[in-house]
């Protein structure tokens, strides 16, 4: 499945609005079985270590199954040579700008570190949020954002997955239209543009897990609106403005994570474009097109 070696067409592949509809109907029903998967491994953390493991690397197998037969290609965006070294980095990214959201709000008073926590509950945290990671960034970064740039170019992409993005955490329990609005400035364009600066899903996968774990596992935040996952390392107290701390939903909230997020999202888009990976609607058709005369000839 993970091979880079073309596979042989077999059947015309169908147009981007198909695959789009018929990925994200699979990769929203994975989710549902992932999030199943997750209530009954519970906050234990070896069973949560195994079930993030098994929905992590269940999901990233049906992917790649997929797109090999509905698109008639090698999964380059799965690549596994570079799997270490796009999560590595992806993790350090997350985890430094997550800390840095936290030092900036503690700078103002508005967080502080209380007792309570444990080793068990951190790893109990990195099960949960690396299934979490790997599906959420499977449906929007590898189905959504990149059908959605075949369609209308990479900006059109980039505003319309990051709004889905920051709407689907509307269903959390805490959820607020700022939070989603800030998730979806935040998170979905930063994701998204590391997505187009490295055309891998290494990199956004491994930032989105280190800024989940961080946030819950390390310095006991809530995440996205939701509080009932294990605490890790400490508990985390928030007080002062809902601005600055996030209130309710979490740091995620917080004007600080749009600025601390908004640099590294300008610094992806920068080097997307001095490698030429911002693509026009013109200049996708065009690529899309000559990739299927290719497959065509190939198949005959």
């Amino acid at each position: 499945m993970f091979s880079q070696t073309p596979p042989e067409p077999r059947r015309r592949v169908r147009s981007a609005w198909v695959r789009l509809a018929a990925m994200t109907v699979l990769f929203l029903l994975v989710m549902v079985v992932a999030a199943g998967v997750r209530a009954a491994a519970g906050h234990t953390p070896v069973l949560s270590l195994l079930a993030g493991a098994a929905v992590a690397v269940g999901g990233i197998a049906v992917y790649a199954a997929v797109v090999r037969a509905m698109e008639q290609r090698a999964v380059t965006e799965l690549d596994p040579a570079t799997a270490t070294s796009g999560l590595g980095q992806g993790f350090l990214i997350g985890l430094g700008l997550f800390t840095a959201t936290i030092a900036l709000i503690s700078t103002f008073g508005g967080y502080s570190a209380a007792g309570g926590g444990s080793f068990g509950g951190m790893a109990a945290v990195l099960g949960l949020m690396a299934g979490v990671a790997v599906t959420e960034e499977l449906l929007f970064r590898g189905v959504v954002f990149r059908l959605l740039e075949e369609l209308g170019g990479t900006t059109a992409a980039l505003v319309v997955s990051a709004v889905l993005f920051g709407s689907i955490h509307l269903v959390n329990p805490g959820a607020t239209v700022w939070g989603a609005v800030a998730i979806a400035v935040e998170a979905g364009l930063m994701l998204g543009a590391a997505y187009v600066a490295t055309r891998n899903l290494w990199v956004p996968i491994g930032l989105h897990l280190a800024w989940n774990f961080a946030s819950r596992g390390i310095y006991g935040a809530t995440v996205s609106g939701d509080d009932a996952t294990p605490t890790g390392l400490v508990q985390g107290v928030f007080s002062g403005p809902a601005a600055l701390t996030g209130g309710g939903f979490g740091p995620e909230a917080s004007v600080f994570a749009i600025l601390v997020c908004a640099v590294p999202t300008v610094l992806f888009l920068r080097a997307a474009k001095r490698r030429g990976r911002l693509h026009t609607r013109r200049t996708t058709a065009t690529t899309t097109s000559a990739a299927a005369v290719s497959g065509d000839a190939a198949g005959r």
